[in-house]
């Protein structure tokens, strides 16, 4: 008698946890880019994996405006009960340095939920330019300081801060030209109008393969399957330059330990999935495994660009507004 009262207990409690989960509300997450991106696209993908593995809907909000600082600012005024979530990627270290009434800390003022993806960047030149390889393209920086131009999707943009950060490894000076948009950027690379761009394997690499523009080097550990032909930063020379744009997801701080403990659990499920891990591969980014997964490795990298940014701010790259 004592165990069935144990497992009708049991039951009971299951059947109250997973009512409960159903009869939440919708989880929002914020986006800080407009529809149509790959950013927003895996947002979305995220968005659907765990909202299947919590049993809650997830919907995806696009708040933009001010390069990000608009739906980070939404973010931060939403309450701390796991209800509202970001999805982002280093763009939360870089607004603090853009924007004077940025008011937050991205070390302190987020709860690291986890990594969903990671994205090599991909420095590649125009055909125009006749530069060949990573030590020529950098030759020809130190011997004529300013002359070439990198091309980059805006300030404040990943790809704004992959080249200054570039420029500052190599020891080597370009000039950084801001576009409304990766897009007006790579089309100018095409035409030769600009020298170079620092962008995402998801755009870089199609152009790089229809031989309409040169791919240097990509930032991954190894030599992406979909060029093998593209050598690593490392192969090429420069050691340093490991920079991979994450995607993550956090919660506002104050979101109560058990609710941050669902949702890590959950999206870390999520993420784990082969089907997930396959339509993340197919966009060419890659899904964190084993340790990389979780608010613990999270934590570090948004730590590690904090002060990454920190440092390229004082020189006057990341000018506030």
């Amino acid at each position: 008698m004592r165990k069935m009262l144990t497992l009708l207990a049991g039951a009971a409690l299951s059947c109250l946890v997973l009512s409960t989960a159903q009869a939440a509300g919708p989880i929002t997450m914020i986006v800080t880019v407009p529809p149509g991106g790959s950013s927003d696209a895996l947002a979305r993908l995220t968005a659907t994996a765990l909202g299947a593995r919590l049993n809650q809907s997830v919907v995806v909000e696009n708040v933009t405006g001010a390069g990000g600082l608009v739906g980070m600012q939404r973010f931060l005024k939403a309450k701390a009960d796991g209800s509202t979530l970001l999805f982002i990627n280093q763009s939360l270290a870089i607004l603090p340095h853009l924007y004077k009434q940025a008011g937050y800390s991205a070390v302190t003022d987020v709860a690291p939920v986890g990594i969903v993806a990671k994205v090599p960047m991909v420095l590649s030149v125009s055909n125009a330019s006749g530069i060949q390889d990573l030590p020529g393209l950098i030759g020809k920086m130190k011997s004529t300081p300013g002359a070439l131009n990198f091309g980059s999707g805006g300030p404040g943009t990943t790809a704004h801060f992959a080249e200054a950060l570039f420029m500052q490894q190599a020891g080597a000076q370009g000039q950084l030209v801001q576009y409304r948009g990766s897009g007006p950027a790579l089309t100018d690379l095409m035409a030769g109008t600009i020298q170079a761009v620092i962008d995402q394997t998801v755009t870089m690499l199609p152009l790089h393969k229809d031989g309409r523009v040169r791919a240097l080097a990509v930032s991954s550990a190894a030599r992406v399957p979909q060029s093998p032909d593209v050598p690593t930063f490392a192969e090429a020379g420069l050691l340093a330059f490991d920079l991979a744009i994450w995607n993550g997801v956090v919660a506002p701080t104050g979101t109560p330990a058990a609710e941050l403990r669902r949702l890590e659990q959950a999206l870390s499920a999520a993420v784990a999935e082969p089907a997930f891990r396959a339509q993340i591969d197919s966009m060419g980014a890659q899904a964190p495994t084993g340790d990389e997964r979780g608010p613990g490795h999270f934590r570090q990298l948004i730590q590690q660009d904090a002060g990454r940014v920190a440092d390229l701010a004082r020189t006057g790259v990341f000018v506030a507004n």
